[in-house]
């Protein structure tokens, strides 16, 4: 399967890494304070709040621009209204690199989110040191138990966490760390498929607490209103606005 490529990737990027453990943990440890995505997304409650990602590449699109500018496109982001910044930082599938991550942290005032493929503790040292304000661990590469000891880490290194999940039963593992924020990913990891309304499928087992966010196949004015009706607190959009839909701009003038 492919996802099996990228994880064999992310594992031998880990290996070469695990020696810095340390030297990173330290300088996370002494970084400053993030900025919470947790409160970004509720911070004005029953509108549907937008993470808008910078990426280059997609494995299953290709490349989305033939100018990427991850720090101008933030910056367009945030002044569109963007309530916060999702950053690819996979290199070898999507062409994404740390430094992105960097700059973007230091050109915008709203929380940035690392994008990636997180399966060891050195990871997360490694985005709380370049500046990220919260990372993504994805239920489907990671056992129960890593999991949970990967999302601990990360939430003792002042990490705000967006689990993402592609089925009932990764619900049911998300929710054993009972977390502050969990996105539904429409796209199936393993086919690229992706079907919208396996959000709305998955709303109800989420339960009212939860903040939610929909991820992946939301392209439209219109996408956005049904994940908000289905109870949704925020949406994680890249390759429509990559691509150069003012998605942003219309949902403030239209949502």
């Amino acid at each position: 399967m492919f996802l099996d490529r990228i994880v064999a990737s992310v594992d031998a990027r880990v290996e070469a890494l695990r020696d810095e453990w340390a030297r990173l943990e330290e300088k996370a440890q002494n970084m400053p304070p993030t900025r919470s995505l947790a409160d970004a997304l509720r911070a004005d409650p029953g509108t549907l709040q937008v993470i808008a990602e910078c990426k280059q590449r997609s494995p299953s699109k290709g490349w989305l621009t033939d100018h990427y500018d991850p720090v101008a496109q933030a910056q367009g982001y945030q002044r569109a209204g963007a309530a916060a910044i999702s950053v690819l930082t996979e290199p070898e599938f999507f062409a994404g690199d740390l430094a992105h991550l960097r700059a973007v942290r230091e050109a915008v005032s709203i929380p940035v989110l690392r994008k990636d493929f997180i399966r060891h503790p050195v990871q997360i040292a490694e985005a709380r040191a370049a500046g990220a304000d919260a990372v993504l661990l994805i239920i489907r590469i990671l056992e129960p138990d890593q999991y949970r000891a990967l999302y601990d880490y990360a939430t003792r290194l002042g990490l705000d966490v967006l689990v993402e999940i592609h089925s009932p039963v990764e619900a049911e593992v998300a929710l054993t760390a009972h977390p502050a924020i969990i996105g539904v990913n429409n796209r199936d990891l393993d086919s690229f498929e992706t079907r919208l309304s396996f959000s709305q499928e998955m709303a109800l087992a989420l339960g009212p607490d939860i903040i939610k966010v929909s991820e992946s196949g939301i392209h439209q004015v219109e996408d956005l209103r049904q994940v908000r009706d289905w109870g949704y607190q925020a949406v994680l959009v890249g390759e429509a606005l990559m691509r150069g839909r003012p998605l942003l701009e219309e949902w403030r003038a239209n949502g």
